[in-house]
């Protein structure tokens, strides 16, 4: 069973300046904040410890929030100065105490099982899963492709895609993901970490077709403010 989680929150929300002047991840959705939304979720699924990764004004997180959401430890691991997605990852990991932990971006929702993830996860004795997501007709996102057992097999750049999988910005990693190996201080696990060592490790596409949301633009913020209120209630 899964305990603990992080969630990537030190976005600033430079495409949503005209939008919000909060942090990203506490971009009001009908009035209440994103990440509650992702707090709420991750709190159905019986998670105890939650690590917030946060940096841009941290301050306004941690006053709403506290240090406890329902059943929840909230943890924060401070950015003093960005470290990218990876760095994040690698900063909260040292306050993990489970041997696996699920990594959730801040400002996106995706509705994805986190039980079956896990069961996925196993049987494939994976290093670290990915959540991906069906799409058709969209520019915005690099595809996956995978073989014929669910490993990653490649990762594509940015184009126009009439189909394809994206990467939900979801993942179940193994604690110990990073260990013995020379990274930087500031990395992207995305473009650093999982492109460069998807033939080295067990990295693993899990495809869900669960609601995806990511806010990250004004058009989906705006999106999200319709949907995502009645997708939860």
């Amino acid at each position: 069973m899964i305990n603990e989680a992080i969630i990537l929150a030190g976005g600033f929300g430079t495409r949503l300046t005209n939008v919000t002047d909060v942090p990203k991840p506490m971009a009001p959705i009908n009035d209440i904040p994103f990440l509650e939304y992702l707090l709420n979720y991750l709190s159905s699924f019986k998670i105890t410890t939650i690590h917030l990764a946060v940096g841009y004004k941290h301050e306004v997180i941690q006053a709403y929030f506290g240090n406890q959401f329902k059943d929840c430890q909230l943890n924060y691991v401070v950015e003093d100065t960005p470290l990218g997605t990876g760095g994040a990852i690698k900063k909260a990991l040292a306050g993990v105490k489970s041997e696996e932990v699920l990594v959730l971006n801040g400002d996106t929702f995706f509705q994805v099982d986190f039980n079956q993830i896990e069961k996925f996860h196993h049987s494939h004795s994976a290093d670290a899963t990915l959540a991906l997501k069906p799409m058709e007709n969209f520019d915005r996102y690099g595809t996956v492709r995978l073989d014929n057992d669910g490993r990653i097999s490649d990762f594509l750049e940015k184009k126009f895609c009439n189909k394809g999988i994206i990467n939900g910005g979801v993942y179940l990693i193994k604690s110990k993901l990073f260990e013995n190996m020379d990274l930087p201080k500031q990395f992207s696990i995305e473009s650093d970490f999982f492109e460069q060592q998807y033939m080295e490790k067990q990295i693993m596409g899990y495809i869900s077709t669960a609601y995806f949301v990511d806010i990250g633009i004004p058009a989906d913020y705006a999106k999200a403010q319709v949907e995502l209120p009645g997708l939860l209630s």
